[in-house]
């Protein structure tokens, strides 16, 4: 069943690393936005009815919303999209923004699943990416949300940053490992243009040989301490995986409601304009989100399904697209295995990438899309 995204547009500052779409927080403008959003999933439970199995909360920082706004908007789902009681809601938390007593009610309200922006555990590199949390106002955020009743729990890192060592990824590696974590995300740090870095890069970037020796490190420490590598970028405990991105990577449809927020439903994608004065606006009226053009082609799952260790099933791509297609992908699949098989790997049935090659996968997609 589709997922739905709600997008939550507000941070206290902006990371100078960050393109997400965001504004500065005010209580009065949260309060408007969420009443919005609870008008346009009204409006979208009338005019294209479905059920939803997931529920992720993305921003910006969605734990600045008050526990209240978040119940009403899992209220309303549950209510017009049929979200199970046990269906996967999670939330993005950032260290800063919460206490006991709200994560005790995030849990009340129905949130099951922290996503906790965590970055990094070590001081020198926090400040440098903008965070204003200390390493103990994580750990104690991560603590705190186990006491209040999470057993799922997620932190988000950042990798190859300036200055990073295996040795600091050791380092790293222990944190977690005596914190109740179920899931790690690990992302490449990447320059964006139009972002503080993006004009003044920091110094000591790690050169491209560098940050492939620090994700393959990653890799190997995050495995060593339990949790296994899914995704390119995702690492869990067994049975912990996340289910909300999973449907992503299956080029499953969802529906992203918010200013910025994507989707995919129909065969089409569309999404809203990086504005919230816009969403304020025309919120719950008849007026749609932009076209962006139709969606869940074969290059499309291909490129989304290589993201996962597991790959890519041959057979499921016949299924949706056709023997004829299946083997040319086949071909191509037999031909790149036996070339490049420390990054590439075909078994007949299922392709997938290595480690090394998820590195790569940017060059090596051309020669099975082609």
């Amino acid at each position: 069943m589709p997922g739905i995204y709600l997008h939550i547009p507000f941070c206290a500052a902006k990371c100078p690393y960050c393109d997400f779409y965001s504004v500065p927080w005010r209580r009065e403008l949260a309060e408007e936005y969420t009443a919005a959003l609870l008008r346009e999933l009204s409006r979208w439970a009338d005019l294209d009815p479905f059920r939803a199995d997931t529920l992720y909360f993305g921003g910006g920082t969605p734990s600045l919303l008050p526990p209240r706004q978040i119940a009403s908007l899992i209220q309303l789902c549950r209510e017009r999209f049929g979200l199970p009681e046990d269906g996967e809601i999670t939330l993005e938390v950032n260290p800063r923004t919460v206490d006991e007593k709200t994560l005790r009610e995030y849990r009340a309200a129905g949130v099951n699943r922290l996503s906790v922006g965590l970055q990094s555990p070590h001081l020198e590199e926090l400040s440098l990416l903008g965070r204003k949390h200390s390493p103990d106002q994580a750990a104690q955020t991560i603590l705190q949300a186990a006491e209040a009743g999470f057993t799922d729990i997620s932190a988000d890192l950042i990798l190859a940053l300036p200055g990073q060592t295996v040795q600091t990824l050791e380092k790293t590696a222990a944190f977690l490992s005596a914190l109740p974590l179920t899931h790690l995300s690990a992302y490449l740090l990447k320059i964006e243009e139009g972002t503080p870095f993006g004009a003044a890069p920091p110094d000591r970037l790690p050169d491209p040989d560098q940050a492939a020796e620090l994700y393959l490190a990653a890799v190997r420490l995050f495995d060593s301490i339990g949790f296994s590598q899914y995704e390119i970028s995702s690492f869990a405990r067994p049975g912990f995986e996340g289910k909300h991105n999973a449907n992503y990577w299956d080029c499953g449809e969802y529906l992203g409601v918010g200013a910025a927020a994507h989707s995919f439903r129909k065969g089409r994608r569309f999404f809203y304009p990086r504005s919230v004065e816009d969403f304020l606006r025309t919120a719950g009226t008849v007026s749609l989100p932009v076209d962006d053009g139709p969606g869940g082609t074969p290059e499309e799952y291909l490129i989304l399904r290589l993201r996962l260790i597991r790959g890519l099933s041959l057979s499921a791509y016949a299924s949706r697209f056709g023997e004829d297609a299946a083997l040319a992908l086949r071909q191509k699949s037999d031909s790149l295995s036996r070339k490049i098989p420390h990054l590439f790997r075909f078994d007949g049935e299922t392709l997938s990438l290595t480690p090394e090659g998820f590195l790569l996968s940017n060059s090596i997609f051309p020669y099975l899309t082609d």
